[in-house]
Protein backbone atom coordinates (compact mmCIF):
# COMPACT_ATOMS: atom_id res chain seq x y z
CA UNK A 1 0.00 0.00 0.00
CA UNK A 2 2.86 2.56 0.44
CA UNK A 3 4.47 1.73 -2.59
CA UNK A 4 1.73 2.79 -3.94
CA UNK A 5 1.11 5.86 -2.29
CA UNK A 6 5.01 6.85 -3.26
CA UNK A 7 4.59 6.12 -6.69
CA UNK A 8 1.49 8.31 -6.88
CA UNK A 9 2.99 10.96 -5.19
CA UNK A 10 6.28 10.33 -7.59
CA UNK A 11 4.03 10.68 -10.41
CA UNK A 12 1.65 13.80 -9.59
CA UNK A 13 5.17 15.42 -9.18
CA UNK A 14 6.29 14.56 -12.45
CA UNK A 15 3.13 15.41 -14.43
CA UNK A 16 2.65 19.13 -12.29
CA UNK A 17 6.20 19.74 -13.63
CA UNK A 18 5.43 19.03 -16.98
CA UNK A 19 1.90 21.32 -16.90
CA UNK A 20 4.12 24.40 -15.62
CA UNK A 21 6.37 24.33 -18.26
CA UNK A 22 3.67 23.64 -20.52
CA UNK A 23 1.51 26.66 -19.12
CA UNK A 24 4.72 29.19 -18.57
CA UNK A 25 6.61 29.77 -22.09
CA UNK A 26 9.87 31.30 -20.00
CA UNK A 27 10.05 28.47 -16.99
CA UNK A 28 13.11 26.75 -17.63
CA UNK A 29 14.65 24.10 -15.44
CA UNK A 30 17.62 24.28 -13.84
CA UNK A 31 20.41 24.31 -15.63
CA UNK A 32 23.83 22.36 -14.98
CA UNK A 33 26.58 24.07 -13.34
CA UNK A 34 29.03 25.52 -16.07
CA UNK A 35 31.96 24.19 -15.94
CA UNK A 36 35.18 27.12 -15.19
CA UNK A 37 36.84 28.44 -18.60
CA UNK A 38 39.99 27.79 -19.16
CA UNK A 39 42.19 30.82 -18.47
CA UNK A 40 43.73 33.01 -21.29
CA UNK A 41 47.58 33.59 -22.22
CA UNK A 42 46.46 37.18 -22.50
CA UNK A 43 49.48 38.78 -24.75
CA UNK A 44 47.76 42.12 -25.51
CA UNK A 45 49.33 45.36 -24.13
CA UNK A 46 47.07 46.27 -21.25
CA UNK A 47 47.26 45.07 -18.04
CA UNK A 48 48.08 41.40 -17.30
CA UNK A 49 50.63 41.16 -19.94
CA UNK A 50 52.34 38.07 -19.80
CA UNK A 51 55.93 39.06 -21.23
CA UNK A 52 58.50 36.72 -22.99
CA UNK A 53 61.37 37.37 -20.68
CA UNK A 54 59.16 36.45 -17.50
CA UNK A 55 59.82 32.65 -18.06
CA UNK A 56 63.38 33.09 -19.54
CA UNK A 57 66.38 32.06 -17.22
CA UNK A 58 68.83 31.31 -19.22
CA UNK A 59 71.04 33.76 -21.90
CA UNK A 60 72.32 30.88 -24.17
CA UNK A 61 68.42 30.74 -24.88
CA UNK A 62 68.14 33.71 -25.69
CA UNK A 63 67.03 34.25 -29.77
CA UNK A 64 70.11 35.28 -31.48
CA UNK A 65 68.38 35.25 -35.36
CA UNK A 66 65.56 38.23 -35.86
CA UNK A 67 66.73 41.01 -35.23
CA UNK A 68 64.76 43.92 -33.26
CA UNK A 69 63.36 46.87 -34.95
CA UNK A 70 61.66 49.84 -34.47
CA UNK A 71 58.09 50.09 -33.08
CA UNK A 72 58.57 46.41 -31.44
CA UNK A 73 57.86 45.76 -28.16
CA UNK A 74 60.25 43.91 -25.87
CA UNK A 75 60.73 42.63 -22.61
CA UNK A 76 63.80 42.86 -20.63
CA UNK A 77 64.42 41.05 -17.39
CA UNK A 78 67.49 41.41 -14.89
CA UNK A 79 67.67 38.10 -12.84
CA UNK A 80 69.47 39.67 -10.53
CA UNK A 81 67.25 42.35 -9.41
CA UNK A 82 64.83 39.92 -8.40
CA UNK A 83 61.77 42.28 -9.87
CA UNK A 84 59.40 41.78 -12.73
CA UNK A 85 60.28 42.13 -16.63
CA UNK A 86 59.89 45.76 -18.13
CA UNK A 87 58.14 45.77 -21.33
CA UNK A 88 59.29 48.61 -23.53
CA UNK A 89 58.88 49.81 -27.15
CA UNK A 90 61.45 50.34 -29.59
CA UNK A 91 61.66 54.18 -30.40
CA UNK A 92 61.70 55.13 -33.99
CA UNK A 93 65.65 56.16 -33.36
CA UNK A 94 66.30 52.26 -32.36
CA UNK A 95 66.84 52.75 -29.02
CA UNK A 96 65.01 51.64 -26.00
CA UNK A 97 65.16 52.82 -22.36
CA UNK A 98 67.12 49.84 -20.44
CA UNK A 99 66.42 49.88 -16.23
CA UNK A 100 69.52 51.36 -14.65
CA UNK A 101 71.42 52.29 -17.76
CA UNK A 102 69.31 54.91 -20.00
CA UNK A 103 68.78 54.81 -23.29
CA UNK A 104 69.91 52.11 -25.62
CA UNK A 105 70.13 51.02 -29.27
CA UNK A 106 68.79 47.83 -29.72
CA UNK A 107 67.74 48.39 -33.70
CA UNK A 108 69.41 45.63 -35.37
CA UNK A 109 70.98 43.58 -32.77
CA UNK A 110 69.07 40.24 -31.85
CA UNK A 111 67.89 39.68 -28.40
CA UNK A 112 70.86 37.77 -27.00
CA UNK A 113 73.29 40.31 -28.84
CA UNK A 114 71.34 43.39 -26.77
CA UNK A 115 71.36 40.82 -23.87
CA UNK A 116 74.96 40.33 -23.87
CA UNK A 117 75.63 43.74 -24.19
CA UNK A 118 73.86 45.26 -21.32
CA UNK A 119 75.22 42.79 -19.68
CA UNK A 120 78.49 44.32 -19.99
CA UNK A 121 77.41 47.98 -18.37
CA UNK A 122 75.91 46.81 -15.81
CA UNK A 123 78.61 44.62 -14.25
CA UNK A 124 80.65 47.52 -14.84
CA UNK A 125 78.91 49.69 -12.00
CA UNK A 126 75.88 47.93 -10.55
CA UNK A 127 75.97 44.35 -10.51
CA UNK A 128 78.89 41.68 -10.06
CA UNK A 129 77.52 39.55 -12.19
CA UNK A 130 74.09 40.45 -13.97
CA UNK A 131 72.44 37.70 -16.35
CA UNK A 132 69.88 39.48 -18.80
CA UNK A 133 67.08 38.12 -20.53
CA UNK A 134 65.23 40.01 -23.65
CA UNK A 135 62.41 38.60 -25.42
CA UNK A 136 60.51 40.53 -28.89
CA UNK A 137 56.73 40.00 -26.95
CA UNK A 138 54.97 42.12 -30.20
CA UNK A 139 55.64 43.84 -33.84
CA UNK A 140 53.66 45.46 -36.24
CA UNK A 141 52.48 43.46 -39.16
CA UNK A 142 52.49 45.12 -42.63
CA UNK A 143 53.44 48.64 -40.91
CA UNK A 144 53.33 51.00 -43.06
CA UNK A 145 55.41 53.10 -41.19
CA UNK A 146 58.40 50.52 -41.51
CA UNK A 147 58.39 50.00 -45.42
CA UNK A 148 57.85 53.19 -46.51
CA UNK A 149 60.13 56.23 -45.85
CA UNK A 150 59.28 59.14 -43.69
CA UNK A 151 60.43 62.23 -42.08
CA UNK A 152 61.86 62.41 -38.22
CA UNK A 153 62.04 65.34 -36.34
CA UNK A 154 65.46 66.33 -35.88
CA UNK A 155 67.57 68.86 -33.82
CA UNK A 156 71.38 70.03 -34.29
CA UNK A 157 74.07 70.67 -31.89
CA UNK A 158 77.21 72.95 -32.46
CA UNK A 159 79.68 74.10 -30.33
CA UNK A 160 81.65 73.31 -26.78
CA UNK A 161 79.82 69.71 -26.38
CA UNK A 162 81.63 66.58 -26.81
CA UNK A 163 79.56 65.10 -29.61
CA UNK A 164 78.63 68.19 -32.16
CA UNK A 165 75.88 66.22 -34.72
CA UNK A 166 72.02 66.14 -35.38
CA UNK A 167 69.81 64.20 -33.63
CA UNK A 168 66.39 62.83 -33.69
CA UNK A 169 63.46 63.76 -31.55
CA UNK A 170 61.59 60.72 -30.95
CA UNK A 171 57.52 60.78 -32.01
CA UNK A 172 56.90 59.68 -29.11
CA UNK A 173 58.63 61.83 -26.76
CA UNK A 174 59.59 65.26 -25.59
CA UNK A 175 63.35 66.69 -25.48
CA UNK A 176 64.42 69.51 -23.83
CA UNK A 177 67.41 71.57 -24.27
CA UNK A 178 69.23 70.00 -20.69
CA UNK A 179 68.44 66.71 -22.60
CA UNK A 180 70.35 67.08 -25.78
CA UNK A 181 72.97 68.27 -24.19
CA UNK A 182 73.16 65.32 -22.41
CA UNK A 183 72.63 63.12 -25.26
CA UNK A 184 75.45 65.12 -27.25
CA UNK A 185 78.10 63.95 -24.25
CA UNK A 186 77.78 67.41 -21.87
CA UNK A 187 79.35 70.26 -21.89
CA UNK A 188 83.39 70.00 -23.87
CA UNK A 189 85.94 71.95 -21.25
CA UNK A 190 85.65 75.87 -21.92
CA UNK A 191 82.20 75.82 -22.41
CA UNK A 192 79.78 78.42 -21.35
CA UNK A 193 76.75 76.56 -20.03
CA UNK A 194 74.94 80.19 -19.05
CA UNK A 195 74.90 81.52 -22.52
CA UNK A 196 73.44 78.63 -24.80
CA UNK A 197 71.82 79.42 -27.36
CA UNK A 198 68.74 77.96 -29.31
CA UNK A 199 68.33 79.34 -32.91
CA UNK A 200 64.66 78.51 -33.87
CA UNK A 201 63.09 78.91 -37.24
CA UNK A 202 59.66 80.56 -37.35
CA UNK A 203 57.25 81.93 -39.84
CA UNK A 204 58.85 85.12 -39.69
CA UNK A 205 62.12 83.91 -39.74
CA UNK A 206 64.97 82.81 -37.67
CA UNK A 207 64.77 83.58 -33.38
CA UNK A 208 67.03 83.25 -30.74
CA UNK A 209 66.66 82.31 -27.40
CA UNK A 210 69.26 82.48 -24.76
CA UNK A 211 69.36 80.05 -22.42
CA UNK A 212 71.06 79.19 -19.33
CA UNK A 213 71.62 76.10 -19.01
CA UNK A 214 73.86 75.98 -15.69
CA UNK A 215 70.98 76.93 -13.65
CA UNK A 216 68.79 74.13 -15.10
CA UNK A 217 71.48 71.53 -14.30
CA UNK A 218 73.30 72.69 -11.39
CA UNK A 219 70.12 74.96 -9.37
CA UNK A 220 67.22 72.60 -10.99
CA UNK A 221 65.62 75.86 -12.23
CA UNK A 222 63.37 73.36 -14.52
CA UNK A 223 61.20 75.85 -15.33
CA UNK A 224 64.06 77.47 -17.61
CA UNK A 225 64.54 74.09 -19.32
CA UNK A 226 63.02 74.60 -22.44
CA UNK A 227 61.47 72.12 -25.16
CA UNK A 228 62.95 71.65 -28.70
CA UNK A 229 61.30 72.25 -31.67
CA UNK A 230 61.87 70.70 -35.25
CA UNK A 231 65.15 71.65 -37.30
CA UNK A 232 66.08 73.47 -33.64
CA UNK A 233 69.96 74.67 -33.98
CA UNK A 234 71.59 74.58 -30.57
CA UNK A 235 74.72 76.34 -30.34
CA UNK A 236 77.05 76.36 -27.15
CA UNK A 237 79.90 79.05 -27.29
CA UNK A 238 83.31 79.43 -25.82
CA UNK A 239 83.05 80.81 -22.00
CA UNK A 240 85.25 84.49 -22.25
CA UNK A 241 88.08 84.43 -19.98
CA UNK A 242 88.73 87.67 -18.16
CA UNK A 243 92.69 88.28 -17.33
Amino acid sequence: MKTLIVSSLVAAVFFAGSFVQAQDPGFRAPAAPAKPEAPRNDNSSTGGTITGAAVLTSMERLDDQKPIQPRYVISIRILEDRKEAVQQKVAVTGEVQVPYIGLVRAEGKTCRQLAYEIKKELEKSYFITATVVIAIDDYPINDPMLTKSYEIDTYTVFGFVLRQGKYDIPATEDVTISQAILKAGGFAAFADPEHVKIVRTTPTGNKSILVNVDSIMRKGEMHKDIYLRRNDVIIIPEKTINF
